[in-house]
C-alpha cells in the first residue's frame, strides 16, 4: 500500500515524498481513511509508529477548502507537552507547505503578545497546551465556536499530567457537531471513559496491544550497584555501537548532575529538563537533532516531545517511576520502522519497579552485563569463594586467670577505729563583769558616780 492509496490529494504526496516516506505506517493506513470521512476515531498506537501523520496529513486535505476567521480556529490539537506541540507544528509546516494554511502555536513559556495577534488574524489551526489555551480562553482572547475538528493526543500522558478536567471543560465549549479524534498509547479506564462521553460512535484503530513495546527495539537490562551507575552509563555511551543516546532520569537535578559528569568526561552531551527557560530546550533539541551532540540527557518532561530520527540507544539511568512511561521513554528509538536498543540499569532496589514493567508489556527484558558492571560484581565476594578461604580465628578476649593462677594479695592492714569525738556543742566563755576601771579609758559621767539614797 502506498499513500495515493489514502485519497490523499496531489499536494500532500507531493509534500509526503519529498520528505523521503513512500508507505504509510499501520497505524497511518488504518487511521487516515476513516478520519478523511470525517468519522470520529480512538487510536491505540506505540510511540514512534507514525500515529501524528496519522491525524496531520488527513486534516491538511480537510481544512484544505474553507476560510478562517479572527479568534476563531478552525481546528485544535491539545498536546500535553510544549515539546511535543512544536513537534505537531513542524509536521504540519513539513507536509503542509502546498497548502495555505494557518496555524498557531499556543504553548508556555514563550511571549503571550505574538500569540494572541496570530489568533487575531485568524488561524485553520491550533496547536495547544491546555494550560495556555485555558488562560487565553479566560481572558477573552480565543472563541472556540468555529472550532470543527478536535484530536486529543497522547491522552494517557494528559490523565498523567492531571489534564482531564481541562479537556473536559475544553470540550464543553467546542460546538457538539464536530468530529473528534483520540489517540493514546494506553487505554486505562479513564481514558476510555472520556472517549465514551466526547466521541459519537468513534472507530476503534489498534495497531498493537495497548502499552506494548515497539517489536523493533532491543530491550536489555543491566543490573550494577547503585554506586556504580555513572561508570556503567559511561562504559554503556563508549560502546561502539552507539551512535547517538538519549539518557533519561526521574529527577531533575540528576539530569543536571549527569550533564556536568558525562560533560566532564568528554562527551559531547546537552541536558533538556522542566526548570530551563523554553528557548534553552528547544536549542538543546536543535544541537542534538543536527548532531552537534551525541548524548542527550532528558526528564520524563521530554519523553514524550522528542521526535528525531536515527536515535541508535535510550538509556534509563533510573528505572521509571511508571510502568507507561517506560514505554513512551524507550519509544524515542526504533522509529518509522527503524531498529533501536533501549538500556536500563537496574540496582536491587529496582527489582519491583521493573517487574511491574514486565508485567506492563507481556514479555521478560534480556539481563546483560557491561565491563564495568562485571568488575563491580568481581569486587564482591561470593559465598562459595567465602568458603574457599581459610576461615579467620575469631578474636577471643584473654581469659581471666584462675584463683591458682592469681598471686595472693598483700594483706591490707585494718585500721583501727578512731575513738569517738566529742560532739558536744562548743560553749561560749561567760562574760566577766567590768570593774568600773576596765573597758573605759575616756573621762567619767557625771551620772555614773551619783549613788541611790534611801528615803
Amino acid at each position: 500500500m502506498t499513500f495515493a492509496d489514502l485519497g490523499l490529494s496531489n499536494e500532500l504526496l507531493r509534500a509526503v515524498g519529498e520528505s523521503g516516506y513512500t508507505e504509510p505506517t499501520p497505524i497511518q493506513a488504518k487511521a487516515i481513511p476513516p478520519v478523511l470521512m470525517n468519522k470520529d476515531l480512538v487510536g491505540i498506537a506505540q510511540t514512534g509508529t507514525g500515529k501524528t501523520a496519522a491525524f496531520v496529513l488527513p486534516m491538511i486535505d480537510i481544512l484544505g477548502h474553507g476560510r478562517s476567521r479572527a479568534r476563531m480556529p478552525r481546528s485544535l490539537i491539545l498536546e500535553p507537552t510544549r515539546e511535543l506541540a512544536a513537534q505537531v507544528a513542524e509536521n504540519f509546516e513539513k507536509y503542509g507547505k502546498y497548502h495555505k494554511l494557518s496555524m498557531a502555536l499556543l504553548i508556555g513559556g514563550v511571549q503571550m503578545g505574538d500569540q494572541v495577534k496570530a489568533l487575531e488574524k485568524g488561524v485553520d489551526v491550533l496547536i495547544a497546551t491546555p494550560g495556555r489555551l485555558m488562560d487565553l480562553y479566560g481572558r477573552g482572547k480565543i472563541l472556540l465556536t468555529g472550532c470543527s475538528l478536535l484530536v486529543i493526543d497522547e491522552a494517557d500522558r494528559m490523565l498523567d499530567m492531571g489534564f482531564i478536567p481541562d479537556i473536559e471543560e475544553i470540550c464543553s465549549r467546542l460546538p457538539k457537531q464536530r468530529q473528534t479524534l483520540l489517540f493514546s498509547a494506553t487505554m486505562p479506564p479513564p481514558i476510555q471513559k472520556l472517549a465514551n462521553k466526547f466521541l459519537t460512535d468513534p472507530k476503534t484503530v489498534e495497531v498493537a496491544r495497548p502499552a506494548s513495546a515497539n517489536i523493533n527495539i532491543e530491550q536489555r537490562i543491566v543490573e550494577v550497584r547503585a554506586d556504580k551507575k555513572r561508570d556503567v552509563l559511561r562504559d554503556v555511551l563508549r560502546a561502539d555501537e552507539v551512535k547517538n543516546a538519549i539518557v533519561f532520569s526521574n529527577r531533575k537535578t540528576t539530569v543536571r548532575d549527569l550533564y556536568t559528569s558525562l560533560k566532564r568526561g568528554g562527551f559531547a552531551v546537552g541536558q533538556i529538563h522542566g526548570d530551563m527557560e523554553q528557548a534553552d530546550r528547544i536549542a538543546e533539541f536543535d544541537r542534538f537533532k543536527q548532531d552537534e551532540i551525541t548524548v542527550l540527557v532528558a526528564s520524563d518532561v521530554a519523553a514524550r516531545g522528542l521526535d528525531v530520527r536515527g536515535v541508535s540507544h535510550v538509556v534509563n539511568f533510573d528505572v521509571p517511576w511508571q510502568p507507561d512511561d517506560y514505554v513512551h521513554r524507550i519509544g524515542r528509538t526504533g522509529r518509522a520502522g527503524a531498529k533501536g536498543i533501549a538500556i536500563t540499569l537496574a540496582t536491587r532496589e529496582d527489582a519491583e519497579a521493573l517487574s511491574r514493567i514486565e508485567k506492563l508489556i507481556g514479555q521478560p527484558i534480556a539481563r546483560v552485563e557491561t565491563i564495568v558492571a562485571e568488575k563491580a560484581e568481581r569486587q564482591d565476594v561470593s559465598p562459595a569463594q567465602a568458603e574457599d578461604k581459610p576461615a579467620r580465628a575469631p578474636r577471643r578476649k584473654a581469659a581471666p586467670p584462675s584463683d591458682e593462677q592469681r598471686p595472693p594479695r598483700a594483706a591490707k592492714p585494718k585500721s583501727e577505729p578512731e575513738p569517738a569525738r566529742d560532739r558536744q556543742p562548743r560553749r561560749l566563755p561567760e562574760a566577766q563583769p567590768l570593774s568600773a576601771d576596765e573597758g573605759w579609758n575616756g573621762p567619767l559621767p557625771d551620772f555614773l558616780s551619783v549613788g541611790l539614797t534611801s528615803a
